[in-house]
């Protein structure tokens, strides 16, 4: 008799363990399908396209902050990313924050009607145009200077050197010819004209490209600045194309050119 009570003893104790660990083990259970559940709407929520989750309005106010390079990027997603990132309201201040500063904006860029997106990414490429046209050359007013190697005679009549203003000004114009301001001593009152010339091997490659004034002087080789200005120099003296940023209609060709 008193082995089985000793049995029945044990059994009630190990009842209430089994228990205890069952309900342990569901619980923790129910705690793992709640974090499975709680990632898998988190990765709902990540996957989200976040044009649905904030709407136009907000993510062009997210855009605005971001560069414009990375604005880019997005028209790419979708038609609706495309929609909200192409917008005139967006692009309108970088087309701005970009003209800001620069010498020369391109008339190609300032055509009225054109989408500003478009208008950015005109500037940009004409910005890195180092090829010079008949419209650049006459659409600026360039200032004139010789260089250091010039006779002394030279030297001291150009303000540049003897730091005096207002400095030597040249002007193109579209029949080829090219003038001065009155009363330029170094200018004198000659004749003079220009060309620009441009030699192209096979497959629209550029072997040889210049600007010249008169034939018996030396050519001027082409560079762009920065700030989207032009220099045209060669031993004897440079070219720098006045800023005109201001100017209404921009400036240069109207048409791209490589």
């Amino acid at each position: 008799m008193e082995l089985r009570e000793i049995e029945e003893q044990e059994n009630d104790v190990v009842l209430p363990k089994k228990k205890k660990t069952k309900m342990k083990l569901r619980k923790e259970r129910k705690r793992e399908e709640r974090k499975e559940k709680l990632k898998e709407e988190e990765t709902e929520e990540l996957l989200q396209d976040p044009l649905d989750a904030f709407g136009g309005d907000i993510m062009l106010k997210i855009l605005q902050n971001l560069k414009a390079r990375s604005v880019a990027l997005t028209l790419l997603v979708s038609r609706a990313w495309n929609g909200v990132a192409s917008s005139d309201s967006l692009w309108t201040p970088k087309c701005e924050e970009l003209w800001l500063g620069k010498a020369h904006i391109p008339r190609s860029a300032v055509v009225q009607g054109l989408p500003k997106l478009a208008a950015y990414s005109l500037s940009v490429t004409d910005g890195k145009r180092t090829r010079i046209m008949k419209e650049d050359l006459c659409d600026h007013v360039w200032e004139f200077h010789f260089n250091k190697v010039v006779p002394e005679y030279w030297l001291n009549l150009d303000p540049y050197w003897k730091g005096t203003s207002p400095l030597m000004h040249r002007y193109f114009h579209e029949d080829g010819s090219q003038t001065a301001d009155p009363g330029d001593e170094v200018w004198g009152g000659h004749e003079c004209c220009y060309s620009i010339v441009t030699s192209v091997v096979g497959e629209g490659k550029i072997r040889e490209y210049y600007v010249r004034i008169n034939r018996c002087w030396p050519h001027m080789l082409v560079s762009r600045k920065k700030d989207w200005s032009w220099e045209m120099s060669n031993v004897l003296y440079c070219y720098s194309s006045v800023p005109d940023g201001h100017r209404v209609g921009g400036t240069g060709p109207l048409l791209l050119c490589v």
